[in-house]
């Protein structure tokens, strides 16, 4: 990271950062070229381990990227506000917070781990606690991208 000054390793600052944000950037590869979807998901922090679990239907062009290469690179950020002041246009910025990270995509399987991990998406975007039914669960596709390799990065605006 450039701006070391804006980095942010704390986990607990980056579980203020993760709370809000309710879509995740996740970037494959597709026959060589980048492709990024926008994606509803939950997530674990636990020391130096991000867990982001995502559901989808079990076909598609992101299941199958995803099946020939689990490689990627996440993205969450938090809208924020301008910095521009007229007169000085050249100093113009934007206050903002995010996490990027890098990882490989597993498809759950297992039925109890797949419940759980729709249990935390649903916890994360509706601030439920609904406990899914295997048969529930067997409906979708659910992977998860655990990743060591992120940092999240934050310009707090005036007064913050």
């Amino acid at each position: 990271m450039r701006r070391r000054d804006r980095e942010v390793t704390d986990p607990e600052q980056i579980k203020k950062i993760l709370a809000p944000i309710k879509t995740c950037h996740l970037a494959m590869v597709d026959g060589g070229k980048p492709y990024v979807v926008p994606l509803s998901h939950g997530y674990t922090l636990d020391e130096d381990m991000l867990t982001i679990y995502f559901h989808s239907a079990k076909e598609g062009r992101k299941i199958e990227v995803l099946r020939k290469n689990s490689a990627v690179c996440f993205e969450m950020s938090t809208e924020g506000q301008s910095s521009f002041e007229e007169a000085t246009p050249c100093d113009f910025g934007y206050y903002f917070s995010s996490v990027i990270g890098f990882g490989n995509a597993q498809f759950i399987e297992d039925i109890e781990e797949k419940c759980m991990a729709l249990t935390i998406i649903t916890k994360h975007q509706a601030d439920t606690e609904y406990k899914f039914t295997e048969m529930q669960a067997n409906t979708v596709c659910v992977f998860k991208v655990s990743s060591t390799d992120f940092c999240g990065k934050l310009k707090p605006g005036r007064g913050g």
